[in-house]
C-alpha cells in the first residue's frame, strides 16, 4: 500500500504542476546576472548560494499539495482505519515529493550552471550536495505541510516555518557546493537528520489534526 501511495503522488504531482519547482529553480539562475551583472567571478562565487536558495523556494512551491489534499479527501483517515502508520504515509510522502523535484533539479542545475558560470568542478560539487541535502528538503517541506494543514492560510505559514529551519541545509549544503568536504559532511548530518525526524513530526501532527 505504501508504494502504491508514491506512485500515486508521484503520478499526480506529474500531472499537475511538478514542473513548476524546476521553472522556478532556472529563471531565479537566469535572473541573477541580469542583477549582479555579467562579472564571471562574482557569478561563480555566488552560484553556489543561489542554486541553493532556488532549490529551497522550489521545494516550498507545492507545499499546500502535500498533505492538505489527502487530508481534507479523507484519505489519510482511509489509510488510519486500514492499519496504516501515520508515520509510513508520511515517509512515503517524503518520498514520493522529493522524486517529483529532486531529480528534477538536479538535472536543471546543469543549465543554471551555465548562466552562473560555474566550472565543471564547481557543477560536480553542486550535483552531490543536492544529491544529498535534497531528501533533507522534502522531509522538512513535508513535515512542515503536515503541521500546518487545515490552517488558514497554511501556504504562508508554511514558508515562515519552513525558511529558518532550512538555514542549516542551506548554509552547509552552499558551503558544500563552494569548497569541500567538510561541510558535505555536516550538510548530509543535518539531511540524516531531518529525513529520521520528519516522519514522526509529520505523522503526530496528522493524528493531532483528527482531534
Amino acid at each position: 500500500m505504501i508504494g502504491a501511495l508514491i506512485v500515486r503522488d508521484v503520478r499526480r504531482a506529474f500531472m499537475g504542476a511538478a514542473w513548476l519547482p524546476v521553472a522556478f529553480f532556472v529563471l531565479v539562475a537566469a535572473l541573477v546576472p541580469f542583477a549582479v551583472g555579467p562579472d564571471a567571478r562574482l557569478l561563480a562565487r555566488i552560484g553556489p548560494g543561489i542554486l541553493w536558495i532556488a532549490a529551497l523556494t522550489a521545494a516550498l512551491l507545492p507545499i499546500e499539495r502535500l498533505i492538505e489534499p489527502d487530508r481534507a479527501d479523507g484519505v489519510l483517515d482511509q489509510l488510519a482505519l486500514h492499519g496504516v502508520a501515520e508515520e509510513s504515509v508520511s515517509a512515503a510522502k517524503i518520498v514520493a515529493h522529493w522524486l517529483t523535484f529532486g531529480p528534477l533539479l538536479m538535472i536543471a542545475a546543469i543549465p543554471a550552471s551555465a548562466l552562473l558560470a560555474l566550472d565543471a568542478a564547481s557543477l560536480q560539487r553542486s550535483e552531490i550536495a543536492l544529491a544529498i541535502g535534497t531528501p533533507g528538503l522534502a522531509a522538512l517541506a513535508v513535515a512542515v505541510a503536515a503541521v500546518t494543514a487545515g490552517l488558514p492560510r497554511a501556504g504562508s505559514l508554511a514558508g515562515i516555518l519552513l525558511l529558518p529551519l532550512a538555514v542549516p541545509l542551506l548554509i552547509f549544503g552552499a558551503s558544500a557546493s563552494a569548497a569541500g568536504s567538510g561541510a558535505l559532511l555536516l550538510e548530509a548530518a543535518v539531511s540524516l537528520l531531518l529525513i529520521a525526524g520528519a516522519p514522526f513530526v509529520a505523522g503526530a501532527a496528522i493524528r493531532a489534526s483528527r482531534t
